[in-house]
């Protein structure tokens, strides 16, 4: 027949080259419909053979091949092979399918390694069996019983895109002669060209491969049957015709057919097999085949008709008993299968091996299987986990039941029994239905994933077992009935699973393929001589065990490890040593040889896994396994350290991704449970602690590492360093300190002895507490040393759960940890013990006083808490760096006192901040030193210089340019001496710090002017700036940004609370009128907006900082004439949007490099636009993006949030990642990256999958459609978060390069475009920005530009306001004012509610008016603008008017609207009142004048209007009482509230105090003496915005 391709296909399939070659089109986006057939029915004994041209990673699978009795040219194409019906036999991966179902699994090679250039063919022999080849080889018997016309099928599937046909022909003659003499019915079984003959070699190769493995006895010998043919081969030298393949092929059909006759054939070793069964009838296996290979086959008649050979010693291919099959043996009713009868949603397939749950996306149980009969004593039952959804919570769940399945009704999950049935759901025990063991085991069933299996074993003495991938797991149940059944609940995401039969078979031909590997003669180095004989040295040495990854091999009699095709594949190369490491034994290898196409490197580290029994992951770090730091894997990566996949340490030693060839990296696990790494002999100092003693070395050749070999000799290496400190203070023993010793004083960290539920990460620095919804307690942390007297033990509080009351407890013992039993709580200590419980003072278990003046319980996530003991035996609490007072007195000053956390209740996890490593942006910096950033040279010109009026505990030396405080932690302000220009930077270095205070320096800028002080400074200066108030400063003080003291943002940058001597700290005032900090040189972003001009810099040499010393210049007069010129805030006129946005200057400099999505994605994801816009197109996840090009250094990258559905909850999340995206196997969820990955989720920044930092930014699931996101990594290698053109300042450091954008659409967020030069940007006009800021904004003095009032900026988007505003829309609905009344463009309704302000970064206060008067945006309400009247629109005097507040009732709103004013007779309690008294302002007559007037001059009175210039005196509810309503669309009960936005004629109104009797501040902004206008001019107020709050 002709080698060519049927013209129809598969409606993907494009056909060239005369119809012999196909191509799948649309590769990257589509992974089926790519099926082809032959041009003509297959001839018998014709092999029709495909070569596959191309292959892709974006997807799993791979070709699939078979033959269908359709005719291609009346066929309707399904969209796979697996989907034909009718007669098709289809061979996919390593099963064998007919019509779709599964008939055979472990058949022959399998598909999906195949690569390209590689060859695979489908035959029918003349007996109706059907053969698959592969590189010209045979692989056996995969069906009988096929019709005569049958066409060949190819199915390019998933990675493989294109094949050519290359040959329709018969097998060579060699193959004939073998076909031949099994057709002739000769008594010899030919394997792969050896005849079965005596089989004395043979029995050698399988001995050699047994002694490799050290298990001869698992490898049984062959019998010698037959005289040995001539063909077989003397020797198994290179140069011997039996090549690698044919090696390969007689282990793997030899093994494979033993274990099958193992397991379905009563686990006996007889191979002889001659006792006249039929095997066509009793002898017939479960499966219905004999191997998964060429190397067995017969010579008789079809068995699987039913004629067996009674006098053949061979067994056909339908037999299923393989090589050597016992007679006998069990039949096929008494497999172990699934029975017939299970869960209402079950469906049964595979002759009942195979259960699926049907609608999983609907149903997430009445999933419930059982066995077909009983477990017998010591039988494993072992399941597969085949297919996993996403949707639900929970999962499989597999256990024992004494309830016979045939009178058993079935309930909807197995837990609801509540008789006979033991279960293992989770990691836990439940025993009719009731949780008897909490924690069973270290894995998890809900986190197994495909592929993953799970077993049971009942035993003779009644204990119940489970087994995870082959490890047992330990007793589960001690007694248990003697019958029972194996159950399985594919509950929640669990939704297909198969019964295993040959349990040991994977781990077996695993360590059959190392060894086939070893022996392949394309190695490219001499093999030695093979020898039964053992090395005596052999299991001393350490070598690499031979089960290691899918795509590595090993090599050189186990001393080298390598990925063969590391240009292809860039990981599945996990490698473990053969035996467990010694104690203060070196596991070092040397790099051999390297690619550089993939990103990453080697990563070596150790395991408590034995390789054995270990399925091993694509990457090392992959391993979740072991859920306490006592078990699982350690790993280093780059140059930090994992813990099961989670990173412990970020900054530990050398990076190993920039070794070379030649280079070495080695690990060793001390005597005290430390882990040490190596890098060029050079010890990298503690990784890790409390190591168990049987750890296993793992090399991963990951990425660019392709080749590795074990160094034996260790004679260079240095000694490793002594973790014993000297000095007075002694360390103890195992603490993990670094190898200076511990006179320093950031060694302070958690011991390594701690309660029962703690876990000590990070090096030291960080406790949690494991298991926090089930376990309260227990989880006691101590510091590693003794305090020092004056000496702050500071911990952050990172995570807390709401599931407990109270919370964490802190405090000190004299208590040496070694001695000390920890309690449950440590408040259960009576002796030698002082702790803060809530607010109670507690020693030795008993309270010693109530009302502390702090209350632990109430403190939130990101507080920090310190304890300090002075020198006169004081206790001290710090609640976030403020000291408390005096906690108790009396603490023996002779006896050493040890900090003590107890995680209790609601508190899970806390890091120790005294420390100098680095946590997270919002508590330290990242290693700020001289070697983090580069050192900027001072701008030529004057020195900068300290000015003479200063706080009264300081004093200036060298001429102004440094400043000591000489007593007590505050009294430290200084000033510049002189105002700063546009753009100049003021920085200071500090000198020296006392660590007996807690704080630490604040700087920003203030407009007070120094020389304006009175003569003696100590009189007119606050004791430290933030109360400073006489005039308006700017300050950073830690991480907190505030405005006279009042908190303006928070988690800013890095905290100035983290510096330490030698660190530099600048400020400056931009020309876009924001302040910048910076530190060591990085900008850390926008800190404050509408800053004024004339400012001068100031800080205070606060708590720890006592000296600085000016490092800047200020700038030459003649710079400013050689700035390139920009757009600073003074070109915008009023009412202008299109000012430049901050840094828009800096960023134009950069050419832009052209960003568009990479065609490897979620697979959910749809990409159009060319490349520029995405889609997910189902479900909820999968829709991760990353982009085809880095992101350069200072280029904004910006997207546009085109879709959302409201159906799901939470939104998009964005960052960046550090490798190559090309290959990346995308997860479900951005989140579950751990590898170089930063991602921006909600409000939170996170490294690694691991939380570095809260509060930043505004709440990403808050963004509306419309919101332009945006990402910038700066020279510093900073990146910032932009939010509709605003800098959100620095969210993360250290970004590598290059880094690669990354965006998931998850949730609500279903489509974005990236926004380019020809995409508008929102708010702007062909990518011009406007200005930045609230538009409420008006003319401030000193030159200071702000947008007026009444032309407020678009909504972000105006066709979609947040749940909020559409609230609130509803409400006003319901008052059925007239449309009239409001403003026909929605643009100029504005949301004040938490989300909608923070996306436009507006601030909390602004000035408007001449003379300009403050006021505060009404945060928590809606403003709906009201009709201007056309002639106050056309006039601009109003402009000039001031901003305020009128709080009414709903009852007066219509007739106020009426007259568009507000008017005497309006009912608000607040608003309008005759003016009868005289008042501090001035307006009323005496009560007697009043009383006198005639009736009709008092009705012509002017009312007295009172207004206020905040919402918080307005629209309280004595002013704007509540009304409440029914939501029409939730049909919920709200209260609702009303007032009105006023413009007020300057001049009209008088201030004075508030008339309530409040003695707290009612807006920290205003005092209660000056919150409350007055006016009773008529024409003085102009109704401006109807303001809505709804409860």
């Amino acid at each position: 027949m002709a080698a060519e391709l049927h013209p129809r296909s598969g409606k993907l399939i494009g056909l060239s080259n005369s119809n012999r070659t196909a191509q799948r089109n649309q590769p990257v986006q589509e992974f089926n419909h790519g099926l082809v057939l032959s041009r003509e029915p297959l001839r018998d004994r014709d092999v029709f053979t495909v070569r596959i041209d191309k292959k892709v990673n974006s997807w799993s699978g791979s070709v699939e091949i078979g033959v269908t009795a359709l005719d291609p040219a009346c066929l309707d194409f399904p969209s796979s092979a697996t989907g034909l019906k009718g007669g098709s036999w289809i061979v996919s991966g390593c099963s064998v399918l007919r019509d779709g179902r599964s008939v055979l699994e472990e058949y022959g090679r399998d598909l999906d390694q195949l690569a390209e250039g590689d060859r695979v063919g489908i035959q029918r022999s003349a007996r109706g069996e059907l053969h698959l080849w592969v590189n010209g080889h045979d692989c056996g018997a995969a069906a009988t019983g096929l019709p005569t016309r049958l066409w060949a099928v190819v199915d390019l599937y998933g990675k493989c895109t294109q094949v050519t046909v290359v040959s329709c022909e018969p097998p060579s003659s060699m193959e004939r002669d073998t076909e031949r003499e099994t057709v002739e019915g000769h008594e010899e079984v030919v394997v792969c060209g050896v005849r079965e003959g005596d089989t004395e070699d043979l029995t050698s190769v399988v001995n050699l491969a047994a002694a490799t493995n050290g298990t001869t006895e698992e490898v049984p010998e062959l019998p010698p049957i037959h005289n040995r043919p001539d063909k077989f081969p003397n020797n198994i030298e290179p140069e011997t015709a039996l090549t690698e393949h044919q090696l390969f092929d007689v282990f793997n059909n030899a093994i494979v057919s033993l274990y099958r006759s193992e397991d379905e054939g009563g686990g006996g070793r007889d191979l002889g097999g001659g006792t006249g069964t039929d095997s066509g009838t009793g002898g017939r296996g479960d499966r219905g085949s004999s191997s998964g290979g060429g190397a067995v086959n017969s010579n008789s008649s079809d068995s699987g008709a039913g004629t067996g050979n009674t006098g053949s010693t061979n067994i056909s291919p339908a037999g299923g008993a393989g090589l050597g099959a016992v007679t006998g043996g069990m039949m096929t009713n008494d497999a172990l299968l699934f029975h017939e009868k299970c869960g209402t949603l079950i469906k049964l397939s595979n002759n009942n091996k195979t259960a699926e749950r049907r609608r999983p996306l609907d149903e997430f149980n009445n999933g419930v299987v059982m066995t077909n009969r009983p477990l017998r004593h010591n039988e494993m039952f072992e399941i597969r986990i085949d297919k996993l959804v996403d949707k639900w919570s929970g999962s499989i769940e597999i256990g024992v039941t004494t309830h016979n399945p045939n009178n058993l009704d079935y309930p909807a999950t197995m837990t609801n029994l509540r008789s006979g049935t033991i279960m293992m759901s989770g990691c836990g025990i439940l025993t009719n239905g009731k949780g008897t063991r909490r924690e069973y085991c270290e894995f998890s069933l809900d986190e197994l994933q495909e592929g993953d299996h799970i077993g049971l074993m009942h035993k003779a003495s009644g204990a119940l077992h489970f087994y995870i991938n082959g490890i047992d797991q330990g007793v589960a149940a001690a007694q248990t009935p003697p019958m029972v059944y194996g159950v399985v609940d594919l509950y929640g995401m669990a939704v297909k699973v198969t019964i295993v039969h040959n349990h040991n078979h994977s781990d077996r031909l695993r360590r059959n393929n190392a060894i086939m590997r070893a022996l392949s003669p394309d190695v490219g180095r001499p093999r030695p001589a093979l020898s039964l004989t053992a090395d005596p040295d052999a299991t001393d040495r350490l070598l690499f065990h031979t089960n290691c990854g899918q795509k590595a091999a090993i090599i050189s009699e186990g001393r080298t490890a390598l990925r063969p095709h590391a240009t292809d594949d860039f990981n599945h190369g996990v490698v473990l040593s053969g035996r467990p490491l010694r104690s203060n034994e070196v596991f070092q290898v040397r790099i051999d040889k390297m690619v550089d196409k993939w990103a990453g490197s080697i990563e070596i580290g150790v395991t408590t896994h034995n390789p054995a029994y270990l399925q091993l992951p694509s990457t090392m770090t992959n391993l979740r396994s072991g859920n306490t730091n006592q078990s699982g894997t350690w790993m280093m990566t780059g140059n930090g350290v994992m813990h099961n996949g989670t990173t412990i340490l970020d900054e530990y030693g050398h990076n190993l991704d920039r070794l070379k060839a030649g280079d070495t990296v080695g690990v060793v696990r001390k005597e005290d449970g430390s882990l040490h790494f190596f890098v060029n002999g050079v010890a990298q100092g503690p990784a890790a602690w409390n190591i168990p003693p049987s750890v296993y070395a793992v090399v991963d050749l990951y990425g660019q590492a392709a080749q590795a070999t074990i160094m034996d000799d260790m004679a260079d290496l240095p000694p490793l360093p002594d973790d014993s400190s000297e000095g007075p203070t002694v360390m103890s023993p195992g603490s993990p300190c670094s190898v200076a010793g511990g006179n320093s004083a950031n060694d302070l960290r958690f011991h390594q002895l701690h309660g029962t539920n703690a876990v000590i990460t990070n090096g030291g620095r960080t406790a949690l507490r494991q298991n926090c919804r089930s376990e309260f307690n227990d989880a006691i942390v101590i510091s590693n040393r003794c305090l020092r007297d004056g000496e702050l033990f500071e911990i952050v509080i990172q995570k807390m759960v709401d599931r407990w009351s109270g919370s964490i407890e802190a405090g000190v013992t004299s208590i040496r940890p070694e001695e000390l039993e920890f309690p449950n709580t440590m408040t259960d200590i009576d002796y030698d013990t002082w702790m803060l419980s809530g607010t109670a003072i507690m020693q030795d278990g008993n309270t010693m006083r109530n009302n502390y003046g702090c209350d632990l319980d109430s403190l939130t996530t990101g507080s920090r808490i310190g304890m300090m003991r002075s020198a006169t035996g004081d206790l001290h609490y710090y609640i976030n760096g403020v000291d408390q007072g005096v906690a108790c007195t009396g603490l023996p000053p002779d006896k050493e006192v040890y900090a003590v956390i107890d995680l209790y209740g609601q508190c899970v996890q806390v890091s120790i901040t005294s420390s100098s490593g680095p946590l997270d942006n919002s508590l330290c910096t990242s290693n700020i030193t001289e070697k983090s950033f580069p050192i900027h040279s001072p701008v030529a010109g004057v020195a900068h210089r300290l000015h003479s009026k200063h706080g009264k505990n300081v004093v200036l030396l060298g001429e102004g340019c440094q400043a000591v405080r000489v007593g007590g932690y505050a009294h430290g302000i200084v000033f510049s001496a002189k105002e700063l220009k546009t753009d100049e930077l003021f920085e200071v270095k500090i000198d020296e710090v006392d660590n007996q205070w807690s704080g630490s320096l604040h700087m920003g800028l203030t407009s007070l002017a120094p020389p304006e002080l009175p003569s003696c400074p100590m009189s007119g200066l606050s004791p430290s700036l933030t109360q400073l108030r006489a005039k308006v400063t700017w300050l950073l003080a830690g991480s907190e940004v505030r405005r006279n003291g009042v908190l303006q943002r928070q988690n800013y940058g890095a905290s100035l609370d983290r510096l330490t001597v030698g660190n530099r700290v600048g400020v400056k005032r931009c020309s876009d009128d924001t302040m910048h900090v910076l530190i060591d040189g990085e900008d850390m972003g926008t800190a404050a907006t509408a800053v004024a001009k004339n400012v001068y810099a100031v800080l205070d040499l606060y708590g720890r900082v006592t000296a600085v010393s000016i490092v800047s210049s200020s700038v030459l007069e003649d710079a400013e004439s050689i700035k390139a010129p920009s757009l600073s805030s003074d070109s915008c006129s009023d009412g202008e949007e299109d000012s430049t946005p901050v840094g828009s200057s800096k960023l134009a400099l950069v050419p832009n490099t052209v960003m568009a999505f990479l065609e490897n994605h979620g697979k959910n994801i749809q990409l159009s636009n060319q490349n520029l816009t995405a889609a997910r197109v189902s479900s909820y996840n999968q829709g991760l993006l990353v982009t085809a090009q880095p992101l350069p250094r200072q280029q904004l990258f910006q997207f546009q949030i085109d879709r959302l559905n409201p159906s799901w909850t939470s939104s998009l999340s964005l960052g960046v990642i550090g490798h190559s995206p090309d290959r990346l196997n995308f997860p479900s969820t951005a989140c579950c990256l751990k590898r170089s990955a930063w991602l921006l989720q909600r409000d939170s920044v996170f490294h690694n999958s691991l939380k570095i930092c809260e509060n930043y930014g505004p709440n990403l699931d808050t963004c509306p459609e419309g919101t332009v996101l945006g990402l910038l990594v700066d020279g510093n290698s900073c990146l910032h978060l932009h939010v509709n053109g605003m800098d959100q300042g620095v969210a993360a450091q250290d970004i590598p390069t290059p880094c690669y954008p990354l965006i998931d659409l998850y949730g609500q967020c279903e489509q974005v475009t990236i926004v380019t030069d020809n995409v508008p940007t929102v708010g702007g006009e062909s990518g011009e920005a406007r200005c930045q800021g609230d538009m409420e904004k008006a003319d401030m003095v000193d030159g200071i530009k702000e947008s007026v009032c009444w032309t407020p900026p678009p909504e972000v988007n105006p066709n979609k306001t947040c749940e909020y505003q559409a609230l609130c829309s509803r409400f006003k609905d319901l008052l059925t004012l007239p449309d009239g009344y409001f403003n026909e463009d929605a643009k100029y309704n504005l949301c004040y509610c938490e989300s909608c302000h923070k996306l436009r970064g507006d601030e909390s206060y602004y000035k408007r008016g001449e003379p300009p008067r403050d006021y505060a945006l009404p945060f928590g309400w809606c403003r709906f603008a009201l009709r201007i009247k056309a002639h106050c629109e056309v006039s601009s005097a109003f402009k000039k008017w001031h901003i305020a507040y009128h709080g009414t009732s709903v009852g007066a709103l219509r007739r106020t609207l009426d007259h568009a004013q507000l008017l005497s007779g309006t009912s608000s309690i607040f608003s309008v009142s005759p003016a009868k008294m005289e008042g501090p302002n001035g307006y009323s007559e005496p009560e007697e004048n009043s009383n006198s007037l005639p009736d009709r001059e008092r009705d012509k009175e002017v009312p007295r209007v009172q207004l206020s210039p905040t919402m918080r005196y307005s629209g309280l509810e004595m002013f704007a009482p509540k009304v409440q309503f029914r939501d029409p669309r939730s049909h919920c009960c709200h209260q609702a509230q009303v007032g009105f936005q006023v413009c007020v004629r300057p001049g009209s109104y008088k201030v004075g105090p508030q008339n309530l009797g409040a003695s707290e501040p009612l807006d920290p902004r205003f005092s209660n003496t000056e919150i409350e206008w007055i006016t009773k001019e008529q024409g003085g107020t102009l109704l401006y915005g109807l303001l809505i709050r709804v409860e």
